[in-house]
């Protein structure tokens, strides 16, 4: 089955590339691999939460952003690829979470991510992957994920 296919078969229609918010691009060609850039959870250009896991921001609310960073970053891979069907899989994701001092459910949180890639490409699908907590991340998003996607 088809990228494309099968993310209309799951509901699924990926954002715009989010523009950078700093000195970078959204995602680079390498060989057969493309390498995105950590993707946060804009959703229509906003974030839809700031603020720490485990304190303002409930863990399965950060998993959900987890799974927009990961949709964020298929696109702009797909856009930096030349269309969605030229991404063949996933090789690694890396996560970070903001994180209160007590939360240690990162591993739980970046499920969304791994999660909807591997509702996407199947087998494909099956990655390497870190889960770290951080103090802050950027804009004070709770959530970021950089994704290494395979060429098909």
């Amino acid at each position: 089955m088809s990228v494309t296919a099968r993310l209309e078969e799951l509901g699924i229609e990926l954002p715009d590339v989010v523009a950078p918010v700093a000195a970078y691009v959204p995602a680079t060609v390498h060989g057969d691999l493309v390498y995105t850039s950590g993707q946060l959870p804009f959703i229509a250009g906003a974030l839809p939460a700031t603020g720490k896991v485990g304190a303002e921001v409930t863990a399965e609310d950060a998993k959900g952003y987890a799974r927009t960073c990961a949709l964020n970053a298929l696109a702009a891979a797909a856009a930096a690829a030349g269309g969605v069907e030229k991404i063949g899989g996933v090789l690694r994701v890396g996560g970070f979470v903001a994180s209160d001092v007590s939360f240690t459910g990162q591993p739980g949180v970046i499920n969304g991510a791994s999660e909807v890639l591997g509702e996407i490409f199947g087998d494909a699908g099956a990655h390497a992957r870190a889960a770290v907590g951080v103090a802050v991340l950027p804009l004070d998003t709770p959530v970021e994920v950089e994704v290494t996607f395979t060429l098909a």
